[in-house]
């Protein structure tokens, strides 16, 4: 069987920065959560982005849930979260006791569209805050989400787990909000085979979050806990491993811009082939090369044909007011979300992906048209 393409697998550095800063972890015996790795990965990533700090944790979920108790979101408080995306954005809500309410995405950017943003709004004045997501990559446009949420004092929390490296207008995503978050999950950009990362310019409320991922231990001889707590602080050999994958991050991103430049030149011939939406203001890290499709070859036609020959591939997500456990809640906006849904593909996208692994892939799709 010839060898399988992955959708995003992870990718170590071909130096071994990463086994470095582990052995590093091993050697003095700080193999436990917090530490030197904990510390740099936090400080380095900080000033990757541009921001004033940051708090290493066990996920992207972590962060998020964190971000929503920072803010200030508690039982029954509404939170809206744009719709296409995946459910660890939305399960923190529930965690917190509040009420999701789900946006539509628009065409131009396949994330929150802010015009049903403005909508929802109108709808729930007393919103708490707002999610947004910056999908496979791409950015949001977030000066209008901005100024939308600034008119109505609502804080925005950027879900950037895909989108490390890419930028808006020349600004990493994750930073414009009160507060951004970060995965390093197995098929992200870059790993720590699992591991978050919560972002903000407020450093005395990272400082807070942190605090509360440590299980809110307070300042005693003895354990001692005013607050409740959790246990997501990251753990230094994980921290290790993302203080390696940090340096490589922009080769990464220049390797996923390469698939999809490559997939754009050889398919976007095909009938009925779109391919996700690259904007003048968005330099996007492209995590996952995407595509709908308008014709008569349909994604599951692709991802069949793929998995035959042992490529993977994925629907596009399943938006969150069509998934069975948040069929209750509101949603704002028209069928984008759904349409990209029903239509939409990714390509595999993983770094180590040679030349002919993707004139493979292409030749597979193309084969479709015949």
């Amino acid at each position: 069987m010839v060898e399988k393409i992955w959708l995003s697998s992870p990718h170590m550095s071909d130096e071994g920065y990463e086994m470095d800063y582990v052995k590093e972890a091993f050697d003095t015996n700080w193999v436990a959560p917090l530490g030197a790795n904990v510390t740099g990965f936090e400080n380095e990533l900080a000033e990757k982005i541009g921001i004033n700090a940051a708090a290493a944790l066990t996920t992207g979920t972590a962060a998020i849930h964190l971000a929503l108790r920072a803010v200030g979101v508690g039982a029954g408080d509404i939170v809206f979260c744009q719709s296409l995306t995946f459910s660890a954005t939305a399960n923190p809500i529930i965690y917190q006791g509040a009420v999701p309410v789900f946006i539509d995405s628009n065409m131009e950017t396949w994330n929150m569209d802010p015009t049903a943003l403005e909508e929802a709004i109108n709808k729930y004045p007393n919103v708490k805050a707002v999610i947004v997501v910056h999908l496979y990559g791409i950015s949001a446009e977030m000066d209008k989400i901005m100024d939308i949420c600034s008119r109505y004092n609502v804080p925005v929390i950027e879900d950037a787990a895909e989108s490390l490296g890419t930028y808006y207008k020349g600004k990493h995503t994750g930073t414009f909000g009160e507060y951004g978050i970060f995965s390093f999950n197995g098929n992200k950009i870059i790993t720590t085979s699992g591991g978050g990362m919560l972002v903000s310019n407020n450093e005395e409320q990272v400082a807070k979050t942190r605090f509360w991922a440590t299980q809110s231990r307070d300042h005693a001889r003895h354990y001692q806990h005013s607050e409740l707590g959790f246990n997501y602080r990251m753990s230094n050999v994980v921290a290790g491993i993302g203080r390696g994958q940090l340096k490589v991050l922009d080769e990464r991103v220049a390797k996923k811009r390469y698939i999809f430049n490559y997939y754009q030149e050889k398919l976007s011939g095909l009938d009925g082939i779109t391919f996700m939406p690259i904007n003048e203001w968005n330099e996007p890290n492209c995590w996952l090369s995407c595509i709908t499709l308008g014709g008569v070859v349909r994604p599951l036609d692709i991802m069949i044909t793929l998995e035959q020959n042992n490529v993977e591939s994925r629907p596009i997500w399943k938006p969150m007011h069509m998934q069975p456990f948040f069929a209750e809640y509101d949603y704002v906006g028209g069928t984008v979300s759904e349409q990209l849904f029903e239509n939409g593909l990714c390509l595999p996208s993983d770094t180590k992906m040679t030349d002919a692994d993707l004139e493979r892939v292409c030749a597979l799709i193309k084969g479709l048209w015949k």
